[in-house]
């Protein structure tokens, strides 16, 4: 696993090489000395995080932005690793997953969904080829449906 200083200061050199700006430039503006930015660059000093976020302004740089740098970073490291010991790796999205129960604005009747969902399956599932058919515990046909609040209307969307 490799080392939170080193990748921190890896992903700063990268952005500030990036930029084309010198040590002493992104020094001079951070308020920290050129020696010392260059210990933290090269992963041989752990900054604090106000020193971090000088260093971040100085290049401007969110902190936000740094972080998912670094995560970015660490997790290219350790993929070799963890596909040697574990099989695949699997990341994570970072944008939320789109629901696949969706509430409109005006409620659709069942007849016009055309998303194909097999009958016994729970909704997240569609299947090619069989229709959606939702009942009542009475087995009337429903078009609605009921959340912990209100009844919304439905669609499925996959």
């Amino acid at each position: 696993m490799p080392l939170l200083r080193r990748v921190i200061g890896a992903v700063l050199r990268r952005v500030r090489q990036r930029q084309g700006r010198t040590l002493k430039e992104v020094a001079g503006a951070a308020g920290v000395s050129l020696p010392y930015l260059s210990e933290v660059e090269r992963g041989t000093k752990e900054a604090s995080s106000e020193i971090l976020a000088a260093i971040c302004r100085a290049l401007g740089l969110p902190m936000t932005d740094l972080l998912d740098l670094v995560r970015d970073e660490m997790l290219r490291q350790l993929a070799p690793q963890t596909a040697r010991r574990a099989g695949p790796l699997v990341q994570a999205s970072r944008r939320p997953a789109r629901p696949l129960v969706q509430a409109p604005r005006r409620a659709v009747p069942v007849s016009r969904i055309s998303a194909p969902v097999p009958s016994a399956a729970p909704v997240a599932e569609c299947a090619t080829g069989t229709t959606l058919r939702l009942r009542s515990a009475a087995g009337r046909p429903r078009t609605r449906l009921s959340c912990a609040r209100r009844a919304v209307p439905l669609t499925v969307t996959c």
